[in-house]
């Protein structure tokens, strides 16, 4: 874990998240590890596999502003996701392969995938964060892009220790409504990524009318604690429709806490965020993480955990 804090704030908020390519690819700082699980499994971005590789420090600064959380008073907790689970169809070598009994060799088909590792990756680090006197553990909040921004929602979903939960972009799977059948559909997301959830999940490729639930019931499991929901406008494959009308439709349950949500049933101007306990933007640009939708959080953060 990459632990940054401000200084002269005792007991500091965090954002927190996984990061894509390694914890020193998110700023150029010299003194940032570079991980065995990254020289083993990155080699995405045409770099060397090599760990002593200098030249993919900080290629990945854009996603993070960093300075602007610690300028508002919040750090950052962010840990390479391929150190939980390589995001691979293999299953022998992630987190999973410690949790195994008798001769099993990948989880049953009722049994985590790679989503739910990750969400489990983030709760042990919740552990260590309860015990870090110089972190505030009831002001984590938790935050995820794409595929990491449907192992946030997870994370928030299945522990109660975080204090809010933001998910920029993350589609199928994660924000958006699996039921409308647009951009990515179930049947494309277990097709191509098949270690991302449970085997049973395959019932319904094809067959989202069977679905016993839809993502609004993942969002409302998240209430009453605050929750960003994040799209971009030339993201169509993340179905930036299907991820509001998901926070339109978990707001009847935010309301039985009192707590205001999405209440018009049209979709926000671009660029006009409607910020309440659960908000929600749709920006300009693509599926990516931006100085804009970092300004949104950090403003919503503040909000939420210190009015």
């Amino acid at each position: 874990m990459l632990l940054y804090l401000p200084k002269g704030v005792e007991k500091a908020p965090l954002f927190m998240g996984y990061n894509f390519y390694g914890n020193h690819t998110v700023v150029n700082d010299p003194h940032i590890l570079i991980s065995e699980a990254w020289a083993r499994n990155n080699d995405s971005l045409g770099i060397v596999d090599n760990h002593l590789d200098e030249k993919s420090r900080g290629v990945r600064t854009s996603r993070w502003a960093i300075e602007k959380m610690i300028d508002a008073g919040f750090g950052l907790a962010t840990i390479y996701y391929g150190e939980v689970d390589p995001d691979k169809d293999d299953m022998s070598d992630g987190i999973q392969s410690l949790f195994y009994t008798n001769y099993q060799q990948v989880p049953a088909d009722n049994e985590w995938g790679s989503i739910a590792a990750w969400s489990w990756g983030l709760s042990r680090a919740m552990d260590y964060l309860e015990e870090d006197i110089d972190v505030d553990a009831s002001r984590v909040i938790v935050f995820g892009h794409s595929r990491l921004g449907k192992t946030s929602l997870w994370a928030g979903a299945t522990d109660q220790r975080f204090a809010a939960v933001i998910s920029n972009n993350s589609g199928c799977g994660g924000a958006a409504l699996s039921k409308r059948k647009f951009g990515e559909t179930v049947w494309r997301i277990n097709t191509a990524f098949p270690h991302w959830f449970c085997n049973n999940f395959n019932s319904y490729n094809n067959n989202e009318e069977q679905l016993p639930v839809d993502q609004h019931e993942l969002l409302a499991l998240i209430a009453p604690r605050p929750l960003y929901v994040a799209s971009a406008a030339e993201d169509e494959w993340a179905d930036p429709y299907g991820e509001f009308l998901a926070t339109l439709y978990a707001t009847p349950v935010y309301q039985l806490y009192n707590k205001r949500g999405v209440n018009s049933t049209e979709m926000p101007t671009v660029n006009e965020p409607i910020q309440n306990t659960v908000a929600y933007h749709i920006r300009t640009g693509k599926h990516d993480v931006t100085n804009y939708d970092w300004d949104q959080y950090i403003k919503w953060a503040k909000e939420q955990l210190f009015k």
